[in-house]
């Protein structure tokens, strides 16, 4: 029956006559001629029909099936049916992409798309590039929340802990950043370490939350066996300097913990990065005095550092000592002034288990009337229990501006 039902798709089979009385067809004449597509058939009643006869329609021919079949035999047989050939030609959606794409370009690049502000094109929180023919380092720092005191200004701290930032990403810019906290390559094979011997700062403004400030550094010799370092801090958004800052370092080993001389090598490494121009600030020479119980109007015991305050190089970080320092400073100065300039000298280096104390002395001002005092100077020392020094330091405040005064020691009504 499936072999009847396939054949008769090919060659069409004549319905049976409705006067067979359902007895079906016979052929006669001997089996039909298929290599001639010629067949002849005989219905029950005798009546033939030519199979090849054309069948006509309204006096018009129309070609049988099997005419139909040669003709389709004459012609290429079409590639059989799949999903792949079933899909729509692309190619004309891409060109109308394409055009709508060029066209989009034309008109975009016909816009005056210029900010209307330069500063748009800034981007502060970018990382620091080398400027200046490649000799001085330039960071953007936005002043964070957590980064403010009580009088809504950045602290001595939060400035110092930038100017120490742009340093070393100032070393690591310039690809000589080994496994050490700011150690070149060389450094680290000889395992020499930087430490800072002196530093001076002068602030003329400190910035507030959300100010934006650039942080430029650049590099110089000093002596035969030291290195300056140099910054100046200003705002981003009027170019008005804030604070300025020299320091002086020489190198150390990690091992021994004794100062060292530069080697060749690692002068080879750093010499060209060295810029020939003054500090940019004048020297302060005078010297600092040092401090004892009996010199000292403060005192401040018990001060010792915790992990966090140990840096890769696993000693106290030198802006921590500034905090130390201020301890003992008067309370009345630290809620009255603000701190204008600062020379410190590092003498030797304390570690985890260290114990210190931090001495001031006020000078040039009435110690009972603090708060009403104009410039005020104080001298400092941090030293370890058993006496030996660690920071020798001069302070120098002046009274806060006036938006920044009177906001001390407000504390907001209880609601009832």
């Amino acid at each position: 029956m499936v072999a009847t039902a396939a054949t008769s798709s090919i060659f069409p089979v004549p319905s049976p006559s409705p006067d067979s009385g359902g007895a079906g067809n016979k052929l006669v004449g001997g089996q039909a001629n298929l290599g001639g597509l010629k067949s002849k058939l005989v219905t029950s009643g005798g009546l033939k029909a030519k199979a090849q006869a054309p069948s006509k329609i309204n006096g018009s021919t129309v070609a049988t099936s099997v005419e139909s079949l040669k003709l389709e035999d004459d012609l290429p047989s079409p590639p059989p049916r799949t999903f792949i050939n079933q899909l729509p030609d692309w190619s004309m959606l891409l060109a109308a992409i394409t055009t709508i794409f060029l066209a989009a370009e034309k008109q975009w690049m016909m816009l005056d798309w210029k900010p209307r502000r330069p500063d748009m094109l800034i981007d502060p929180f970018g990382i620091g590039r080398i400027v200046q023919d490649g000799l001085v380092f330039r960071e953007n720092f936005s002043i964070r929340s957590y980064e403010i005191g009580a009088d809504r200004t950045a602290s001595i701290e939060t400035v110092m802990n930038h100017l120490q930032e742009t340093a070393l990403n100032h070393v690591k810019s310039a690809g000589l950043l080994g496994d050490g906290f700011g150690s070149t390559p060389e450094m680290c094979k000889k395992n020499l370490i930087w430490v800072v011997t002196r530093m001076q700062v002068v602030v003329d403004r400190y910035p507030t939350w959300g100010d934006i400030v650039q942080v430029d550094t650049w590099v110089s010799g000093s002596g035969k066996n030291g290195m300056r370092r140099d910054w100046v801090l200003r705002d981003c958004k009027t170019g008005e300097i804030l604070t300025r800052a020299s320091s002086v370092w020489v190198m150390m080993n990690k091992l021994t913990r004794r100062l060292s001389k530069i080697p060749e090598e690692v002068r080879e490494e750093i010499g060209s990065y060295f810029v020939d121009s003054d500090p940019i600030l004048e020297e302060d020479s005078r010297k600092l005095t040092k401090l004892d119980d009996n010199t000292a109007d403060y005192i401040r015991t018990g001060l010792s550092p915790r992990w966090s305050d140990l840096d890769v190089n696993q000693h106290v970080n030198n802006v921590k000592y500034i905090g130390w320092i201020l301890e003992s400073a008067p309370q009345p100065i630290l809620e009255s002034h603000e701190l204008s300039s600062m020379t410190l000298e590092y003498r030797r280096e304390c570690g985890r288990d260290s114990v210190l104390d931090s001495l001031t002395a006020v000078s040039g001002a009435n110690i009972g009337n603090l708060a009403d005092s104009g410039h005020v100077e104080c001298k400092h020392l941090l030293r370890l229990e058993n006496g030996a020094e660690i920071v020798r330091g001069r302070t120098e405040w002046r009274p806060k501006p006036v938006n920044n005064f009177g906001f001390m020691n407000e504390v907001p009504a209880e609601s009832t």
